[in-house]
């Protein structure tokens, strides 16, 4: 997948990104980490905020690369974005993302209580470590 791809298919535009933009993004990431560690919150919930601030630090790597993902599938070109813009050493947490985001469906649109404990956990893990990675 390119840049160029996502463009052709109405996926990404062009985007020129600034200071507040990514304070906006930044803060509502962070404030989704937070959210995600309340133990009164459920293990669905949890893991739908963790998920939620990977989106927004992803959106932070696409729009430095220059770029906007938009339109229906906006959550999977993220994550196709998110390597687009860091490169193949985050190939594996992009895919990793892109499961959580099935998850994520269902848990929001279907069903209740199919996220465990470990699985909110890891994805709580892997966002914060994401959010690290997009910052250096």
């Amino acid at each position: 997948m390119t840049w160029e791809r996502l463009e052709a298919e109405g996926r990404a535009v062009r985007h020129t990104t600034s200071k507040r933009e990514l304070d906006d993004l930044r803060g509502a990431s962070e404030r989704n980490l937070r959210d995600a560690v309340l133990p009164s919150l459920s293990a669905d919930n949890r893991f739908a905020m963790a998920y939620e601030s990977a989106v927004l630090v992803s959106k932070m790597a696409i729009a430095c690369a220059g770029y906007r993902v938009k339109g229906f599938g906006a959550h999977e070109a993220t994550f196709i974005g998110l390597e687009l813009a860091l490169g193949s050493s985050v190939s594996a947490v992009a895919k990793y993302f892109d499961r959580c985001r099935r998850k994520r469906n269902d848990l929001t649109y279907e069903r209740a209580g199919i996220v465990s404990a470990f699985e909110t956990q890891e994805i709580l893990r892997e966002a914060t470590r994401l959010r690290d990675r997009v910052e250096a």
